[in-house]
């Protein structure tokens, strides 16, 4: 390389949803999303609940402020502090890299006296006990107690590849003990509207099990149908 490139590079987040559309994400299951959005939107199921959410309630809705660090590097998340808004959910890009961790309980800590909501991150985590004692929500790729550099080069701000899905900054990030789902910001009026059908379809069809529903109408009616061959 004939010069070596900036330590950081940062886009200062210019697109936010309104409080209104923040808030109605609040408590919606991530099942919901995903079927407001045609059954996808769902990040990678390595992105888990920190340790499976046996001692850390893991739910969250907020706007994105993305992070890219790149693997085995913690810099741009470090320097991302200064730019978290109250209720964001810090999404960061760490390559999927597992060798070492993406940051620990003074990080956590940190993202939490900035007001954040939550961590998202295709890396492990470390110091398990004291990200607990944070308080932080944090969907990671597991525990690693091995230690990140801080040198850079980084991003802060700028789209993001996690998860198998591209994140940007503004972007709904809803998490729970399912998983993380991605809303992109073009598209969160539109999933809003359709979230309220979502949701009385799913409190119906809950109501008719507890009924006694034994098998969907549609498929003893297709179980009747002469699109369905039985054989001796």
């Amino acid at each position: 390389m004939i010069e070596e490139p900036k330590k950081l590079t940062i886009k200062k987040p210019s697109r936010r949803p309104d409080a209104q559309q923040i808030a109605a994400f609040q408590s919606v299951p991530t099942g919901f999303i995903v079927d407001a959005m045609a059954g996808c939107g769902a990040l990678s199921p390595d992105i888990r609940p920190l340790g499976e959410g046996r001692d850390l309630l893991c739910v969250a809705a907020g706007p994105a402020l993305t992070v890219d660090t790149g693997p085995a590097d913690v810099l741009a998340l470090l320097a991302a502090q200064q730019f978290i808004q109250p209720g964001d959910i810090v999404v960061s890009a760490f390559s999927a890299y597992r060798g070492c961790a993406a940051c620990g309980d003074r990080v956590a800590g940190m993202m939490r006296n900035n007001k954040a909501a939550g961590f998202v991150t295709d890396g492990p985590m470390r110091d398990y006990a004291g990200v607990v004692a944070a308080g932080l929500p944090v969907w990671s790729c597991g525990i690693n107690p091995n230690s990140p550099v801080a040198q850079g080069p980084g991003r802060i701000g700028l789209p993001i590849q996690i998860g198998g899905r591209q994140v940007e900054s503004g972007d709904m990030v809803i998490a729970d003990h399912d998983g993380v789902v991605i809303v992109p910001y073009a598209q969160i009026s539109q999933v809003l509207a359709r979230l309220e059908r979502i949701s009385t379809l799913e409190a119906e069809l809950d109501q008719a099990v507890l009924d006694g529903l034994k098998i969907m109408p549609a498929m003893t009616e297709l179980l009747a149908s002469d699109a369905v061959a039985y054989v001796e």
